[in-house]
């Protein structure tokens, strides 16, 4: 039985320090040298602050900033630890109240859009996390910012145009505007209109 026992505890520690502390490691070193910003959690910095993460979505629902898509988690929106859809389907009684009362206020927050609602403003994404809108989904809500921030319009939708992405690799997915950059975007923007206004 010694015999057995020894190779075994040898064994063990030997994965375990290849698997337990080596692998880690190595994979960690590499992926700072290689990926450093998706490594340390995709950060958006602003003014050397980190103020998000370009993975996670973040609530916004003052009337000058855009607004994503709503998120299922609990107890609050954009819980990175509860990701997760509601689990209501189509039919759901629940899902089409939710759905109805989002319209009601979005078409009441935005007057003067055009159009349908886009579906995202509606519908949480599965992980409740989503921190992309479709270009869309941004344009139906520029009015609205424009009109609370005193842009034009036009600077406005200069600014959702900017901060669109194309899908990856130029195939996968679909363009979409990543809310806390074009809301950083327009602080910027707001914040240079000041600026040359109180020259």
């Amino acid at each position: 039985m010694k015999n057995l026992l020894r190779p075994a505890l040898v064994l063990f520690m030997l994965l375990s320090l290849i698997t337990g502390i080596g692998y880690p490691l190595l994979t960690m070193g590499v992926s700072q040298l290689a990926f450093p910003y998706q490594t340390n959690g995709s950060l958006i910095v602003r003014d050397g602050t980190p103020v998000g993460s370009a993975l996670i979505g973040q609530a916004f629902d003052a009337p000058d900033y855009f607004h994503g898509r709503p998120s299922a988690t609990s107890p609050a929106p954009y819980n990175a630890m509860a990701s997760g859809g509601s689990n209501l389907g189509p039919g759901n009684p629940a899902l089409l109240a939710a759905v109805k009362q989002r319209l009601a206020m979005l078409r009441t927050a935005n007057p003067q859009a055009v159009g349908p609602v886009p579906s995202e403003l509606v519908m949480a994404s599965a992980s409740g996390l989503d921190p992309d809108i479709s270009p869309a989904a941004a344009e139906w809500q520029a009015p609205r910012v424009a009109r609370a921030r005193g842009l034009p319009l036009v600077w406005v939708r200069v600014l959702i145009r900017a901060q669109t992405r194309a899908p990856s690799l130029g195939v996968f997915g679909q363009p979409r505007v990543n809310v806390l950059a074009l809301n950083l975007a327009l602080d910027a923007a707001a914040r240079h209109v000041s600026d040359n206004a109180g020259r």
